[in-house]
């Protein structure tokens, strides 16, 4: 399968990418820069390929996906897995950091995915999407107000997007708690920040890269092949991140 990871070289995208490219798959990531490395197969013997891409500019998407296909013919799967926000009060934060995360979280996503529909819509196959939503669309999230309101409408636009692109093309969501990153890490208070997540978490501790890649690789395989408007909850049974943040 052809595969495209967007924000697919660090954190949880990085994860993606490697578990895809595990398991046999061509694999393509994005990013507005070039990383110093790109992601391989544990073994080693598969890397990544990078392509330039801002997801939260049309052309640029254009330009995403006629490399694709021109490189590979065809695009198979596609995981809208860029997205993030830092910690903002949202009593004082701008209306224009509320649109540049909703941009990003939301629109950018819903963008990928029109673009990606048009090439699987003329696959004999069809094709699958996947998009990456977060446990802050689905309770409060203080700190991060927009990425949580963000992320719910992600989850409802996958529903939306399962129906109108139908028969031909699955949309299915992810929806994960904390994840163990170094992102995370840095961001909000280290081993710390990861100790108060996981003493929240049923079952013992914060999720890792590897739990939702397996997720997105069920999803994208046969075997789910009835599957489509579904929201799989990967959170090891919900988390109760520290209220400095939101996003997890």
């Amino acid at each position: 399968m052809i595969v495209l990871v967007t924000g697919g070289t660090r954190g949880l995208g990085l994860g993606l990418s490697e578990a895809f490219l595990g398991e046999g798959h061509d694999v393509v990531v994005c990013g507005r820069s070039e990383p110093g490395s790109l992601p391989s197969a544990p073994a080693g013997d598969r890397a990544a390929t990078f392509v330039a891409a801002d997801v939260r500019d049309p052309d640029q998407v254009d330009a995403l996906l006629r490399t694709v296909v021109d490189r590979h013919g065809r695009l198979d799967v596609l995981i809208n897995n860029a997205g993030g926000s830092p910690p903002a009060d949202a009593a004082t934060v701008s209306p224009r950091f509320v649109a540049a995360i909703i941009t990003l979280n939301l629109v950018a996503p819903f963008v990928v995915s029109q673009r990606a529909n048009e090439v699987m819509q003329k696959q004999a196959e069809g094709g699958s999407i996947i998009n990456i939503s977060s446990l802050c669309g689905l309770r409060p999230s203080p700190g991060t107000a927009a990425y949580g309101a963000a992320k719910a409408g992600l989850i409802n636009l996958t529903e939306s997007l399962a129906v109108e692109f139908a028969p031909k093309v699955r949309v299915n969501c992810v929806t994960s708690g904390a994840l163990e990153t170094d992102e995370l890490h840095s961001a909000y208070g280290g081993d710390a920040y990861f100790e108060a997540v996981a003493a929240t978490v049923p079952l013992g501790r914060m999720g890792r890269p590897p739990d939702v890649a397996k997720a997105c690789l069920f999803l994208a395989s046969e075997g789910a092949s009835f599957i489509t408007g579904a929201n799989l909850l990967v959170h090891g049974g919900g988390d109760d991140p520290p209220p400095v943040t939101g996003q997890g």
